[in-house]
């Protein structure tokens, strides 16, 4: 656990070297069939994009005539990943068990808190490379379906 600003502490998921080599080569398998689903708005934990992107664009929308840009944090977000979301929305874009089946064991594998392990049932622990990926597909994609009936223009920056 790392402390947080506020008091709070974010649990940091260090995988060991053979678990990040395969999460490594599951999101080089994933990223390709799933990023360009995501919104183009969308800048966060994505390939060729960056936060200093997301800012280049809500500058462009003031420049636009635009009067708002709203920064939004899902608190405790990576936290509250539900696997059995993650697992179906990644079934209807993999046709491979063995790759579901790979994530699934990622995404249930426990923490080591004090020596102990720990059992996770919700969440995906900040720290190994496939734990972005798995959280913009949670949140469907990176889409703000909300943002587009508002008719406002969404800009994504680091978060998922």
């Amino acid at each position: 656990m790392i402390p947080k600003p506020d008091g709070s502490q974010r649990g940091l998921g260090i995988p060991t070297v053979l678990d990040r080599l395969i999460q490594q080569a599951l999101l080089q398998v994933l990223q390709p069939l799933i990023d360009p689903s995501f919104s183009e708005h969308s800048h966060g934990f994505r390939p060729g994009r960056r936060a200093h992107d997301a800012v280049k664009a809500a500058r462009a929308y003031l420049q636009a005539g635009r009067r708002v840009v709203v920064d939004v944090d899902l608190a405790k977000f990576f936290d509250r990943v539900n696997h059995d979301i993650v697992i179906d929305r990644l079934r209807k874009r993999i046709d491979d068990a063995g790759v579901i089946r790979l994530v699934r064991a990622y995404l249930n594998a426990g923490i080591m808190d004090g020596g102990v392990v720990v059992e996770r049932h919700l969440g995906t622990p900040q720290g190994g490379p496939l734990s972005p990926l798995l959280a913009k597909v949670f949140r469907r994609g990176g889409q703000r379906p909300g943002a587009q009936v508002l008719g406002l223009r969404a800009v994504g920056g680091q978060g998922p």
